[in-house]
């Protein structure tokens, strides 16, 4: 957890004392107070990242204090509440009006520490989607001349035309997201906000993240939702967002929830048809999603693409990210056309980049080719076939492990930034930080 700024109001000194001492423990700045007068004033001067907010206090009470921040329309960072006489009717109410949490006293410390650090990330997830919806990536076109090619173009411009849930489907590697952007950017919605969402965590995790009037799909409001792959999704997860959608109100279990002003585009790299007979998939969910399917070809069902694709990222990433710009002779064209691309166009991008970095000579060889593509299939013999070491890993351990060496490699060749990190390998920065976090890798150290 990282360090933060957060105010403990609390009109037992006790209280403020013994929570203020464990989270500057855990390198923490606290500020506290005692009323909401001086909470105010602690607010106003201090810009916290977090609030930890007891109801029951001796002028103005902590929900008639959070009413009062939400509805000035500064209250931009995540608000605990706390409560020794608390009923459900106080706490469905502090949820209505943008809690985060709510504890009941005698506070479990284990909880709040749990409670806190799941409120931070909340806090900075939503950051970071505000500050990528300011930065408005460029959506780049489908690129080659193939008639897989153009029968995408054409699906993709009748797609964008209306405003039902949309389903991409295909491999991992091939632009899901990025068909997900073009949507947006060429649909009625395109000035609305594009929001992506993870799917790599809990329900619980979700439905916190969703729903309420500080969730996702009220930062979506009047633009697009994407989930990256609904198929992550448990039935937690599942039951939330089957009730969002059916209720068509940003909070299904409030009448008087706004309605629902979000277009949702999921995408999946496995057979939800196949999941839902199995009965890991909400079927009802499925058809909700599945208004408008939109397949995206593998490269290897397109490979004419290729030395279009080569051209074109040989000077993309000259001109994003100063990488020297090398020639790709018609040699080294035809002997990446041939190969079978496997981790599809985040494979080809991924190679392109890699020549172009380590290459010396202005133009890239045959040689420089076949080694690159050498990496990507070393590892052990079976019959005639080579079998990467990763093969021998149980399938969670050989995808993280995979995630891990690529994403440590990327770092390096951006000498640790995250930001163009998340150009590179084109991820929302929001999921780059979770995924960074969940592997163990520090930025700062690579």
């Amino acid at each position: 957890m990282s360090a933060a700024r957060i105010l403990i109001v609390d009109d037992e000194p006790d209280i403020r004392e013994l929570i203020g001492d464990i989270l500057a423990d855990e390198g923490h700045e606290v500020v506290s107070a005692a009323d909401a007068a001086s909470a105010r004033e602690m607010r106003s001067q201090n810009a916290p990242d977090l609030i930890l907010l007891d109801v029951w206090m001796p002028d103005t009470d902590g929900v008639s204090l959070l009413r009062e921040w939400r509805d000035s329309g500064t209250l931009d960072c995540p608000v605990v509440m706390i409560s020794g006489h608390g009923s459900v009717e106080t706490a469905v109410e502090a949820t209505r009006l943008g809690a985060f949490d709510f504890i009941e006293k005698p506070v479990s410390m284990a909880r709040l520490m749990v409670t806190i650090e799941n409120a931070l990330e909340a806090g900075r997830l939503k950051r970071e989607n505000a500050d990528l919806r300011r930065q408005r990536p460029a959506v780049l076109e489908p690129l080659g001349r193939s008639q897989a090619v153009q029968n995408l173009r054409q699906r993709l411009e009748r797609v964008s035309a209306h405003d039902a849930p949309v389903l991409v489907t295909g491999e991992p590697g091939v632009g899901k997201q990025e068909a997900a952007r073009w949507i947006h950017a060429h649909s009625k919605r395109a000035e609305g906000p594009f929001v992506s969402a993870a799917t790599r965590i809990d329900g619980d995790s979700w439905e916190g993240l969703l729903i309420g009037e500080g969730g996702l799909l009220a930062e979506a409001q009047g633009g697009v939702l994407h989930i990256d792959d609904v198929s992550r999704l448990d039935r937690a997860g599942q039951t939330t967002l089957l009730k969002v959608l059916e209720s068509g109100r940003l909070d299904p279990d409030r009448p008087d929830s706004p309605e629902l002003d979000v277009r949702l585009i999921a995408g999946t790299s496995q057979p939800l048809e196949k999941q839902v007979r199995e009965g890991r998939f909400d079927e009802a969910l499925f058809y909700q999603l599945n208004v408008l399917p939109l397949q995206i070809p593998p490269l290897r069902e397109r490979q004419e693409d290729v030395p279009d694709l080569v051209r074109f990222y040989a000077e993309y990433f000259p001109s994003r990210s100063g990488t020297p710009y090398r020639h790709f002779p018609v040699a080294a064209q035809n002997r990446l056309r041939q190969y079978h691309w496997p981790g599809n166009l985040r494979e080809l991008k991924n190679l392109v980049q890699r020549l172009l970095i380590l290459g010396g000579a202005e133009e890239v060889s045959v040689a420089e080719v076949e080694e690159a593509l050498a990496q990507s299939d070393t590892g052990e013999s079976v019959g005639h076939q080579k079998v990467p070491a990763l093969f021998n890993l149980p399938l969670r351990d050989a995808r993280e492990e995979f995630e891990r060496q690529y994403l440590t490699f990327k770092l390096q060749s951006v000498e640790g930034s995250v930001g163009r990190l998340a150009e590179v390998v084109e991820m929302e920065r929001t999921h780059l930080y979770r995924k960074l976090k969940q592997l163990g890798i520090d930025p700062k150290q690579v």
